[in-house]
């Protein structure tokens, strides 16, 4: 059987004029903004949220170039994985519904007898990421499309995903002069609502192991895990990377310099470019230490070769198989513990 492949991504603004859009999209998908309104009012109530958000966000869209660099990186991961593969490779932005209408055109086309290998750019598996596109499939595309994808879920612990991490960390460091038993690296990962975790979401599981296995290649640094870009007022994964930046000295041992790593994130967008750089870096600077960005994966070789390898060979499931089965109530491991349960 021939392949074809395909990569899904987060997409982001292309201009300003995109933002509006972008987070209406964004914040009307109930596999993000989990509400027990009816479909139809939770989009009413969002859509005007977001409007009114874009207000906030454009400014920070504007720091960081008047866009977000994601589309145009998945696009050129895609032209790069070409060169290589010799096959069809198609791209899905979730969330810039400009781009919608041509994918699902062009997935049409796609013959009969080839199988879709889906390869998401989160490292981590979340119904809200990978399952959210999961969902926009099973609702956009024919049977026969479905029953051609086979998803590879998440490779928090590959090894390869692994060494491409170890490297661009390796690599920040050299370009700074820093060596490792003199740093601190703060892993941050997006976070994503506890009730999340609490009613089935493998996501924090797998940042944790990714963390861990991050955490071992680097045994003469001091490492921490944190949880960034929270959207309301609910419990979201703890500790929170802002609160762990203003109370920084806590756990550093007196060293001074603090290396921030996008553990989540395949490629730098608002949350590395504004988030970490504009917020969470001054944050630590003004403690009296050296706060430094490690850029994501981007584009950097060996991360290249690992998603080819990943695509190719990696065991995959049914598109069935990552939707979401809503459950009301935690099992009674999470029972006590449980943010939720204690509410009842």
């Amino acid at each position: 059987m021939s392949n074809t492949y395909l990569i899904i991504n987060f997409g982001g603004p292309r201009d300003l004029q995109e933002v509006e859009g972008f987070l209406t999209e964004l914040l009307t998908d109930q596999e993000v903004i989990r509400t027990p309104f009816p479909s139809f009012i939770h989009r009413l109530l969002f859509t005007r949220i977001a409007k009114k958000r874009a207000l906030k966000v454009i400014p920070e869209y504007a720091k960081i170039g008047g866009r977000s660099p994601i589309y145009e990186d998945t696009e050129k991961m895609a032209a790069t994985l070409r060169q290589y593969r010799k096959a069809p490779i198609l791209t899905f932005h979730r969330y810039l519904p400009k781009t919608h209408a041509c994918f699902l055109s062009a997935i049409k086309q796609i013959p009969k007898d080839h199988q879709i290998r889906v390869f998401p750019m989160f490292p981590q598996f979340s119904y809200a990421t990978t399952g959210s596109v999961a969902l926009f499939f099973s609702r956009n595309l024919c049977g026969q499309n479905l029953n051609q994808l086979s998803w590879i879920k998440s490779y928090a612990t590959h090894p390869l995903y692994l060494n491409a991490f170890e490297q661009q960390i390796r690599l920040c460091l050299s370009q700074h002069k820093l060596k490792e038993e003199e740093v601190c690296l703060l892993f941050s990962a997006h976070a994503i609502p506890r009730k999340f975790v609490c009613t089935g979401d493998p996501y924090e599981k797998e940042c944790g192991l990714s963390f861990h296995a991050l955490k071992k290649r680097f045994p003469q640094a001091i490492c921490h895990l944190s949880y960034q870009s929270q959207f309301d007022k609910q419990e979201w994964l703890r500790p929170y990377t802002s609160d762990v930046c203003k109370e920084i000295s806590n756990w550093t041992q007196d060293r001074k310099t603090v290396v921030v790593i996008p553990l989540s994130f395949t490629s730098d967008h608002i949350e590395t470019l504004f988030e970490i750089e504009k917020l969470y870096l001054p944050s630590i600077r003004k403690q009296g230490l050296t706060a430094i960005r490690c850029p994501a994966l981007n584009h950097h070789p060996d991360w290249i070769q690992a998603v080819l390898t990943i695509i190719e060979q990696e065991e995959t499931l049914t598109n069935q198989m990552l939707l979401r089965h809503p459950t009301h109530s935690c099992c009674s491991i999470c029972m006590p513990s449980c943010c939720i349960c204690k509410k009842k």
